[in-house]
C-alpha cells in the first residue's frame, strides 16, 4: 500500500502524513527532508545552493542517517533545498532512494511535492493537501515564532512559484488525487478527513 500525500509548503501534509503512518501501521518518509540534506551539505560546504555541481555532488553522497539532524528544519536550510530540488540531477539522484522506501512492506506514506505525479504516480492513494497562502503563513509564523508575517508571507509566496513553475517536476494536484484544503480545519478534523479518504480507498 502506496500513499502520496503532496502540497505546498505549511499546508499541514507532514503532520496528516505522519498520522496515517501512525494510523494504518506504515512507513513514514518526509522526502522533504532529502532535499533538505542536500541543502545543508551545501551550505555546510560553503558553497552557494545554486552551484549545480555541488548540489549534485551532495546529493549523490547524501546519508540518510542525517534525517535527524536539528539543522535540518531551520529556514536557511528550507530555502537552500527549495532550489537545489529545481536541479534535475538531484532529483534524479533521489528518485532510487524514495521509490525503494515505497516499496516497504506492509505500506508507506512518503510526503513531498512531487509523489502522487513523479515519484509514485501509481501509489494507491493520493492526497493533494493545500491551504491558502494566509493561512499557511500563519502557521509557519507560529511554528518559527516569528515577528514578521508579512515576510513569511512573501517567503511562502515565493516557495510557492519556485514549486510550481520549476521545469523538473513542478508542483501540482495528480489528476486522481483527492484534494484537502485544510484551510478551516484544526489538525484533529484535516487528519481525520484524510484516514477517511485512505480508508475509502483501502476499502474499495
Amino acid at each position: 500500500m502506496i500513499i502520496a500525500v503532496d502540497g505546498p509548503a505549511a499546508a499541514g501534509k507532514g503532520t496528516i502524513a505522519r498520522a496515517l503512518a501512525a494510523h494504518f501501521g506504515y512507513h513514514f518518509l518526509d522526502t522533504g527532508s532529502l532535499y533538505r540534506m542536500v541543502g545543508l551539505a551545501v551550505l555546510r560546504a560553503g558553497h552557494d545552493p545554486h552551484d549545480r555541481g555541488s548540489a549534485i555532488a551532495a546529493a549523490a553522497g547524501l546519508d540518510p542517517s542525517n534525517f535527524t539532524d536539528g539543522d535540518l528544519r531551520n529556514e536557511a536550510v528550507g530555502a537552500a533545498a527549495s532550489i537545489v530540488a529545481v536541479i534535475p540531477e538531484v532529483r534524479a539522484a533521489l528518485l532510487d532512494f524514495q521509490r525503494g522506501f515505497a516499496r516497504r512492506l506492509p505500506g508507506a506514506v512518503l510526503d513531498g511535492r512531487d509523489i502522487g505525479t513523479v515519484v509514485c504516480p501509481d501509489a494507491d492513494v493520493k492526497l493533494f493537501v493545500t491551504a491558502s497562502a494566509d493561512v499557511r503563513a500563519r502557521r509557519r509564523q507560529k511554528e518559527l515564532d516569528a515577528d514578521d508575517f508579512e515576510t513569511v508571507l512573501q517567503e511562502i509566496r515565493e516557495r510557492d512559484l519556485r514549486d510550481s513553475q520549476r521545469a523538473a517536476a513542478p508542483l501540482t494536484a495528480a489528476a486522481d488525487a483527492v484534494i484537502l484544503d485544510t484551510s478551516e480545519m484544526d489538525v484533529e478534523e484535516a487528519t481525520a478527513a484524510a484516514i477517511a479518504a485512505v480508508t475509502a480507498k483501502r476499502v474499495f
